[in-house]
């Protein structure tokens, strides 16, 4: 690789590092070609951006943003890494583990996830990170939360009123 080429892969990882606030962190080592091929559809049905790059280029990119928000990534960066970019935190957990089962093997391993500013090192985080909540799913709890006490009061009243106008 040409120190242009390199430049131009650090150019593209820091705009996608820039653009999303998640990203996994995976090792994709002993995966044949052909399921290389099935990952990068299952992302790209998804919406996930899959990215296989060079450990060194990743943290010269993650360096040139920010060094100290990604330090806690830097660790994973080793062997063969291949990035995984979400709007939604919890895709990219749900793709790997299903694919895992659909293979029945331990590949794509969970290196590193950061999300929102949180990292999560290590594979043990991968069943944590398909329970993680979205940023609609928590909205839509609380909407709902909020909801029931007045649905409730409302019903209240709607009884308390029908029943006073039988009388």
């Amino acid at each position: 690789m040409t120190k242009e080429q390199k430049n131009e892969v650090i150019e593209v990882l820091k705009e996608k590092f820039s653009q999303y606030n998640n990203f996994y962190v995976t090792d994709t080592e002993s995966l044949s070609v052909e399921q290389v091929t099935n990952l990068r559809k299952a992302c790209f049905d998804k919406q996930v951006e899959m990215k296989v790059a060079k450990n060194t280029l990743i943290k010269k990119a993650l360096e040139a943003i920010d060094a100290e928000k990604y330090a806690g990534v830097y660790a994973a960066l080793n062997n063969v890494t291949a990035l995984m970019f979400s709007e939604n935190p919890k895709e990219p957990a749900l793709i790997i583990s299903s694919f895992r089962k659909k293979s029945n093997g331990e590949r794509p391993t969970l290196k590193a996830a950061f999300i929102n500013g949180d990292v999560y090192n290590g594979d043990n985080n991968l069943a944590t990170l398909t329970k993680i909540k979205t940023k609609n799913e928590l909205i839509g709890e609380v909407i709902g939360l909020l909801q029931s006490p007045a649905k409730r009061v409302l019903a209240a009243l709607l009884h308390h009123h029908e029943k006073q106008t039988a009388e």
